[in-house]
């Protein structure tokens, strides 16, 4: 929570300083209404002592009883404006500082988590990650506003009114003042008790909201296999986890509540005992001294008003608990390190020629191998194919060019200069990947294709879709460039969706070309006519990749076949065939000459296939 205070609140002191200031003099000002009215009726009413205010210069108290009473009206009215004023300016200040801390830790919560490897995005659930963003900056956000004014509020509160009953009469100001200790105690066991049970409904509400994310995001799939039931009961487990959590500090946080207004409770009437005892036979036990009426009604008003926020304080601890777990979750995040951080300063990638390495490459996720001592290189104007069944490594290889992982062994070059020593933003830039599954933002069909070109000029973005093919179903959407493509892009087609993705790549014009399935969603019309157009874009870039069908890359310069993440077969398309190895098996079977294949290939498909379906694979369902 220092840490929040010390990195967030800085640039928020004027809104913080306002709080402090409208919590200190609305509650103060809120002492003046019972300390004139017990003034008022010793001295007027009853007149056993001297009418004088304080603070108030004795040429300004009138010498009229009526006079008296109406400056004793008049004060009271005025520390009401003055109140209402400082309270408005409390409201405003603790709100102000809150809100714009919740923005900026929001922001730099989300601007951490983008630099962050995949390997971190691989082992957590959307949901989870959307809980720290939303739920837990909310849940500082609540604290900052409402529960630092609280406690500053009791603070004041406390100091204020025990100096106030002080000065009036210490001996009963100690009795009124016996549960500030207790409540101390009472609060500290309280802290020690609810403090896991709030980190544990912190975990149980992560955990809730990613099982809904992942449902909401595949209902298709839930209702095309009507899943309801199985999933409703997930829903229902997940829930119940949430459930039992909460009432777990539920019951423990509305046991310990009661116990406070008990406590502020007895301590009142305890006070409101011995102080009218004292008025009707002197003063009791070791107490001594004498108590005029109007001090003890002002020892009771005070009193009361020293009740709800000591009743409060529990609230407060709460919400600080909240916080604590809460921020405990943010900072877990935002101390995690990627890659982007260690290439932050490095130089930019420059690409000359275009020539890109793989040497002696090798990667695994956890301890699964998925690619194992790759070699390949390729230049600008080539192209370089990889294919091989699935779970052969194909995708795993062209991520760790864009480094979205490092390699484990052996180093990837461009130009000469290894991957890891330029800045990682820069890499990127320099390459385009166009992905088996196209992925477009809710926006129009405009904002998705120029995304990450974001100057580009309207002419600049219609000749990229042109290129792609995808002008003419552009056009002929409702409102053209403008229509709405829904979120991820559901109201289009797969094909459609891939086509906005390679226009968006041929706007960005990259120095090298990544295409892992680049036409997989797409008519065999409509293929014919994207490699035409990706014939013209390939001819001056380095470009890698990666196809099922492999008639979309018989023409490719070089071809090498992967298996179990290694590199068994390379060269063009008819001395593949030649060799009579694993590339002349996949390309009869989608000739459909399954009787000429050799027994081991079916025997290695049928075991590869089981393999898949225990979800052997790695992670990212890499290929």
């Amino acid at each position: 929570m220092w840490r929040l205070f010390s990195e967030y609140g800085r640039g928020h002191w004027p809104q913080f300083v306002a709080g402090i200031g409208g919590t200190v003099f609305s509650r103060l000002s809120g002492l003046v209404p019972p300390l004139v009215l017990g003034i008022a009726i010793d001295a007027i009413f009853l007149h056993r002592r001297p009418f004088r205010l304080p603070l108030l210069p004795a040429a300004w108290t009138p010498t009229t009883p009526d006079g008296q009473l109406w400056l004793s009206i008049v004060v009271v009215l005025a520390s009401f404006l003055v109140g209402a004023a400082f309270s408005w300016l409390d409201g405003w200040g603790w709100n102000a500082f809150a809100q714009g801390v919740q923005h900026r830790l929001r922001v730099d919560t989300y601007d951490r988590m983008q630099l962050l490897d995949m390997t971190f995005f691989d082992d957590k659930q959307t949901g989870e990650l959307m809980s720290i963003l939303n739920n837990d900056v909310n849940q500082l956000e609540t604290f900052l506003s409402d529960g630092l004014s609280s406690a500053l509020r009791i603070a004041v509160l406390i100091v204020g009114i025990g100096g106030v009953l002080f000065t009036l009469n210490p001996s009963l100001a100690v009795v009124a003042l016996v549960p500030v200790p207790l409540l101390a105690l009472f609060t500290y066991v309280f802290v020690r008790t609810i403090q896991p049970k709030y980190a544990k409904m912190r975990a149980s509400v992560g955990a809730l909201n990613a099982r809904l994310e992942n449902n909401l995001g595949g209902i298709r799939v839930i209702k095309s296999e009507t899943a309801e039931p199985y999933e409703s009961g997930r829903i229902e487990e997940a829930s119940r986890d949430y459930y039992d959590a909460n009432w777990d500090a539920i019951t423990t946080r509305i046991t310990f509540f009661p116990g406070l207004s008990l406590l502020t409770g007895v301590g009142y009437a305890i006070t409101f005992a011995i102080g009218g005892f004292w008025l009707l036979s002197g003063a009791p036990g070791p107490l001594s001294g004498t108590l005029d009426p109007g001090v003890f009604v002002t020892f009771i008003v005070l009193s009361q008003q020293f009740i709800w926020p000591m009743a409060q304080f529990g609230q407060i601890i709460n919400m600080y608990q909240r916080a604590e777990a809460s921020s405990d979750r943010v900072y877990t995040l935002m101390s995690e390190r990627g890659t982007l951080d260690g290439s932050a300063d490095a130089p930019d990638l420059t690409v000359t020629d275009g020539v890109v390495e793989y040497d002696g490459v090798s990667f695994g996720y956890a301890d699964e191998t998925v690619v194992s001592h790759v070699d390949l290189r390729v230049g600008r104007g080539d192209t370089l194919a990889l294919v091989g069944p699935t779970g052969a490594g194909k995708s795993t290889v062209l991520k760790l060019l864009l480094r979205m992982y490092d390699v484990d062994e052996g180093a990837i070059r461009i130009d000469g200069t290894d991957l890891r020593d330029v800045n990682l933003r820069s890499l990127r830039r320099a390459i385009g990947y166009v992905s088996q599954e196209p992925f477009l933002f809710y926006g129009t069909v405009k904002e998705n294709i120029a995304y990450g070109t974001f100057d580009a000029t309207d002419e600049e973005l219609v000749e990229a879709a042109k290129a792609a093919e995808a002008h003419e179903f552009i056009t002929n959407l409702p409102e053209g460039y403008e229509t709405k493509v829904g979120e991820r892009g559901v109201k289009l087609s797969g094909g459609q969706r891939q086509r906005l993705s390679i226009a968006r790549t041929i706007l960005k014009d990259p120095d090298i070309l990544v295409l892992d399935e680049a036409t997989s969603h797409v008519d065999t019309e409509t293929e014919a006519l994207i490699q035409r157009s990706l014939a013209h874009l390939v001819r001056e870039k380095t470009t890698f990749a990666i196809a099922h069908r492999l008639s979309t890359v018989k023409d490719a310069d070089e071809i090498v076949v992967l298996d179990e993440g290694r590199a068994v077969e390379r060269g063009t398309h008819d001395e593949l065939l030649a060799l009579d190895g694993l590339y002349a098996n996949l390309w009869r079977v989608q000739a459909g000459e399954i009787e000429s294949l050799p027994p081991e290939f079916i025997e290695r498909a049928i075991r590869r296939r089981a393999e898949v379906d225990a979800g052997d694979l790695p992670a990212d369902g890499s290929e």
